[in-house]
């Protein structure tokens, strides 16, 4: 099962989101029939369990639709990624969400004070998402850092690759502030 952050993850939470919709649906399907069989009456404490149980049913079903129009990245993406900058610590599948927008990225390469961004969807503004994505930061004590998001992808992958060549050079060992930046990122996601 892929964590968040990890390829596959939009693809395995809307496959989780739809079964689980389904399965609390059909359960309160189920408590509706069984209290009109046995009581013959819509009247009865099964109909108020079932009335409860669309809920939680109704927050699983709203889930997916939220994650619906969104897809996993391509694997061809991941492993490029882990072949050209592999010192680097990433992060795929994310959808951030402000109050105002939701913006999907696809991967997220971080090192030192620079994290880079890439998105193939038309719905994300990259200059919002790399401000709203800083501005994070900022707040939880993570001072000056470069934020870029792209749209072109063989600029994100270059731009990748010469923060490769920087970590390579400077042989950094300790990636735990990078770390700490992707844990933060995550937390923004769905």
């Amino acid at each position: 099962m892929a964590k968040k952050g990890q390829p596959g993850y939009i693809k395995v939470r809307k496959m989780k989101y739809l079964v689980w919709s389904v399965g609390e649906f059909a359960v309160v399907l189920g408590l509706l029939i069984l209290g009109y069989a046995k009581t013959g009456s819509k009247l009865n404490l099964l109909t108020a369990a079932a009335v409860v149980g669309c809920l939680p049913a109704s927050k699983m079903l709203v889930e997916y639709i939220t994650m619906a129009p969104h897809k996993s990245v391509s694997p061809d993406i991941c492993e490029e990624l882990k072949e050209k900058a592999p010192l680097l610590v990433t992060c795929y599948d994310l959808i951030i969400t402000s109050t105002e927008k939701v913006m999907p990225v696809a991967a997220v390469v971080i090192y030192g004070h620079t994290v880079c961004g890439y998105t193939k969807s038309d719905k994300t503004d990259e200059a919002e998402c790399a401000s709203y994505i800083k501005e994070m930061l900022k707040n939880n004590g993570y001072q000056k850092m470069t934020v870029k998001v792209f749209k072109d992808y063989k600029s994100f992958l270059l731009r990748a690759e010469g923060m490769n060549n920087i970590a390579a050079v400077e042989k950094e060992t300790d990636r735990r502030k990078d770390k700490a930046v992707r844990d933060l990122i995550l937390t923004l996601s769905m």
